[in-house]
């Protein structure tokens, strides 16, 4: 029989909000609280909630609601980068009990179950978030994401992250090793080291996100390593060189462009033009063929004309990339791409990511079917999905098998495409 309070959990967004939730589980687990399933009827519910993904407001209320009902007593406590930015606006949502920012939600347990009649809300100044909380997810021996990096100092039109976690910050590569070393006793047979602007690590302590990874190569006990998304302009040579060198890191890189046009490019306040990124994807490609290279892009940004957007698609389709992350524009309040006058209708923003949409999915087969009866290392998952079970190789091609609970959490050399072995594209 379950003792204690039950707390239930919620993860809206990136990978770093699912490392920042399992930090949050381990404090309250320590003070007595007990993990389960939002069906379980939890007494309390921690929902960590994103500020890139449209609709949050209505995401928020459907979570609640549903809390709500299978429990009218809950204690719900949001958190996370669009509780830090429209605080009060979740704070006006029915059944909402607390509303922690940016520096409070590691100080959970001081506001958890304080109930009154409003929701309070404590969210401070974005400017006084200069702590570096490091977490990593746990739960899943596969797979574990590694919080290295918080925060941004880029303040790119678009985005409202630097004003949702502040600004950039990190611990050194010591204690970055410690937090890694931890995950590795925990399990995880794979770590992928995330944050906001990861490529900016150690600067405030003279250390570089190469020498982290030099480090975490020499670890025992972990087989794999994966970068999760990194600016172009701070993926150096050097690391590029390292990767292709290692027997740990995996031959994947995921590389925002948001634009393959200049002009775009400029308004958005990039940091680097389309000759520097195809640069590194032409690096990349020489020295990690078999490499795959994902991509994020942005449609229908202010001031994207046909033309502009054409130059886009032609730079993509150009790029030996492997798979897109197309997202469409959309305005967030305090981001100076609100300044252009020039806005492109919706309509006309979605017809354009259904294109690059098409083409991700046109270069991912591509990739995939490129191949076919090769063999390559994969890591199995242990989910029973209908009788199979699914994994990623080494250069992150999604495959799947008959379920085997023998070989979930292990490492596998198997041929591509090939006999009960599928593509899951």
């Amino acid at each position: 029989m379950t003792e204690g309070p039950k707390v239930a959990f919620h993860t809206l967004g990136c990978k770093l909000n699912f490392s920042e939730t399992s930090e949050i589980s381990k404090i309250l687990s320590a003070a007595g609280y007990a993990k389960v399933e939002m069906d379980q009827h939890p007494d309390v519910l921690i929902l960590n909630t994103c500020s890139v993904t449209d609709q949050a407001d209505q995401k928020c209320r459907n979570i609640v609601r549903r809390a709500i009902k299978l429990n009218p007593d809950i204690f719900v406590a949001v958190i996370g980068c669009y509780a830090q930015l429209k605080p009060q606006e979740i704070a006006a949502i029915d059944g909402v009990s607390v509303v922690l920012g940016a520096n409070e939600k590691f100080k959970i347990l001081d506001y958890i179950q304080e109930r009154s009649e409003k929701a309070k809300v404590v969210v401070g100044h974005i400017k006084e978030v200069n702590e570096f909380v490091p977490s990593f997810s746990s739960g899943d021996r596969t797979r574990t994401f590694l919080k290295v990096q918080d925060g941004c100092n880029y303040f790119c039109a678009f985005c409202t992250i630097p004003l949702a976690r502040g600004r950039s910050r990190s611990a050194n590569i010591q204690d970055t090793l410690i937090q890694a070393q931890k995950a590795i006793e925990a399990g995880a047979k794979e770590i992928v080291l995330t944050g906001v602007n990861i490529g900016d690590f150690g600067t405030s302590h003279g250390e570089d996100l190469l020498g982290l990874i030099r480090e975490l190569d020499a670890l025992n006990g972990v087989e794999r390593y994966r970068i999760s998304s990194i600016e172009p302009n701070l993926l150096t040579e050097e690391m590029i060189q390292f990767v292709a060198s290692s027997k740990k890191f995996m031959p994947h890189f995921h590389i925002p462009l948001q634009s393959g046009d200049d002009e775009i490019l400029r308004a958005m306040r990039r940091r680097y033009r389309t000759d520097l990124y195809q640069s590194r994807i032409q690096l990349i490609k020489e020295l990690i063929p078999d490499a795959a290279i994902g991509v994020d892009v942005i449609t229908g940004f202010p001031g994207e004309t046909e033309t502009l957007f054409l130059n886009t698609l032609q730079f993509l389709k150009d790029l030996p990339v492997s798979y897109l992350h197309v997202f469409t524009y959309s305005e967030r309040p305090n981001t100076t791409a609100l300044r252009i006058s020039e806005v492109v209708p919706v309509s006309v923003r979605q017809e354009r990511t259904q294109q690059l949409r098409i083409l991700s999915e046109k270069k991912k087969m591509a990739f995939y079917q490129s191949f076919a009866g090769q063999s390559r290392t994969v890591l199995w998952e242990s989910a029973d999905d209908n009788g199979r079970m699914s994994g990623y190789t080494d250069n992150y091609i999604r495959v799947s098998q008959t379920f085997d609970m023998s070989a979930a959490n292990s490492i596998a050399t198997i041929a591509l495409h090939e006999g009960d072995v599928r593509f899951e594209y």
